[in-house]
């Protein structure tokens, strides 16, 4: 897995988890890369602080209670509101196919239907299963009132 720093044309700056440099080229050709923010697709790689292991120790961490979390916090460090306009955009730009999405993901993956993007469920064995085959997902635990379903 590779990740690279992002953005868009809006000045938004976002990160994009790959599985090659080359993944990201293609999805970038084929126009599958959007602003997760103002959903532009007028995406460019930006340049990136390389970690280099340098020996010495890192500076010691304050103890965790000693960090008082902003307001609105969660998911490391990224707010409530972002949260929701991000599932926002999913449940707008994503076809929602329930528990067939593991078999969904494949057919997409190996060319038996058209390409589009697509959310639903699936076990932690099953998303394992897809990773394994080379198939990207991201998990995102989305609000059961979105989905409209009572569980």
């Amino acid at each position: 897995m590779i990740v690279f720093d992002l953005g868009c044309e809006n000045n938004h700056r976002f990160e994009g988890w790959f599985s090659s440099s080359d993944d990201f080229e293609k999805q970038l050709d084929r126009k599958l890369i959007s602003c997760p923010f103002c959903a532009n697709g007028n995406v460019v790689r930006l340049p990136h602080a390389s970690y280099i292991k340098s020996g010495a120790r890192p500076p010691r961490a304050e103890p965790a209670e000693a960090k008082e979390p902003r307001e609105g916090q969660q998911y490391a460090n990224v707010g409530k509101e972002f949260l929701a306009k991000l599932v926002e955009h999913i449940i707008e730009h994503t076809e929602d196919v329930g528990a067939a999405f593991p078999e969904e993901a494949r057919k997409i993956h190996y060319q038996e239907t058209p390409e589009r993007r697509i959310r639903g469920t699936a076990s932690r064995e099953e998303v394992e299963e897809l990773v394994d085959e080379g198939i990207e997902v991201v998990p995102l635990a989305i609000p059961s009132y979105r989905t409209g379903k009572s569980h």
